[in-house]
């Protein structure tokens, strides 16, 4: 790892004293003393650390698993999860959005269209996708990919990881909300199975915009909110000082929104996050989302419809 999170201090230090004794014995003579039994000591210490720290994280530190950059993102899923993936551009209107990647793949065998936000992993690919932050041509895009889907008779899934919409003039004078409004109408319209997975933040509009979905999932330590918790609490108490207290009342954690009925299954994370062992978190995600994919095979079109539209306002009502 190379960025390390403010709370992982004690557990930088112990894996860094393991790494420095695993090559001081791989270096160390025939014959010389085996320091094995220290660090078999220390892997121990560090893996009940681990569990210790991460079994009661506090909102404001999921916050921080949630945005960690080595995270795994869109592309990543794709990559391990997808076979064949055929890339879609375009809206047809105006013009392509990187921050919104879509296409054609199979997912373990089953022809699917996927879609979701990719934020980037470096400078310049962070540059080129917008930080995940999706324009209305991205959403118009998604529009296209769901109609599709729904014509061709092909499931959808989406991957959620987005700080929110963008909110630059060009984005509003282009028409952001009528274009989230029209996505999450196209999603309401598919009569086709949809399942859609948090990965990382679903901020705001910008989320729900392609999580409206028959199943929606949410990995362990990621975040879904209305609104980010320095945005909250710079409305709020007008400083951004206030996140954290912010962070602990939106209800933003997994585990609150599974409690309060939002989203449908919690995706265990490999122990110390995501980030730690992105290929076991990206396995763990696809065989929720297989299960979830199972459990709409079969049911006709109409009634999906009509059980995702119920599914949303009775949340409405209950909330």
């Amino acid at each position: 790892m190379t960025y390390h999170l403010e709370f992982e201090k004690p557990l930088i230090e112990l894996e860094s004293k393991l790494a420095e004794l695993n090559a001081m014995e791989k270096s160390m003579q025939p014959g010389g003393v085996s320091l094995q039994d220290e660090i078999n000591r220390i892997q121990e210490k560090t893996q009940r650390l681990l569990l210790q720290t991460y079994s009661k994280l506090a909102p404001e530190q999921k916050v921080q698993v949630a945005r960690h950059p080595e995270r795994p993102h869109f592309v990543d899923y794709v990559r391990r999860m997808i076979e064949d993936f055929t890339p879609l551009a375009g809206d047809r209107y105006y013009g392509e959005d990187h921050a919104l990647i879509g296409g054609l793949g199979r997912f373990r065998g089953q022809s699917v269209v996927i879609l979701g936000q990719e934020k980037g992993h470096d400078t310049a690919s962070r540059i080129k996708h917008n930080f995940g932050m999706t324009k209305p041509e991205g959403y118009r895009k998604a529009q296209r990919l769901v109609e599709m889907a729904s014509h061709f008779g092909l499931p959808v899934i989406t991957l959620v990881d987005t700080a929110g919409a963008y909110p630059g003039v060009e984005a509003e004078e282009r028409g952001q909300s009528e274009a989230i409004a029209k996505s999450i109408e196209a999603c309401f319209r598919a009569e086709v199975p949809i399942v859609s997975t948090i990965i990382g933040e679903g901020g705001s509009g910008g989320a729900i915009a392609i999580a409206t979905a028959d199943k929606v999932l949410m990995l362990e330590h990621s975040i879904y909110s209305v609104i980010s918790p320095e945005g909250c609490a710079s409305i709020l108490w007008r400083s951004a000082e206030f996140s954290k207290d912010a962070a602990r009342a939106l209800k933003l954690t997994a585990q609150d929104l599974h409690q309060l009925g939002v989203i449908d299954t919690i995706v265990t994370e490999p122990l110390g996050g995501a980030h730690r062992q992105p290929d076991q978190a990206i396995d763990n995600a696809g065989d929720v989302i297989e299960a979830a994919l199972a459990d709409l095979q079969g049911v006709d079109g109409k009634t999906l419809k009509t059980r995702r539209r119920q599914k949303f306002l009775e949340m409405g009502h209950r909330l």
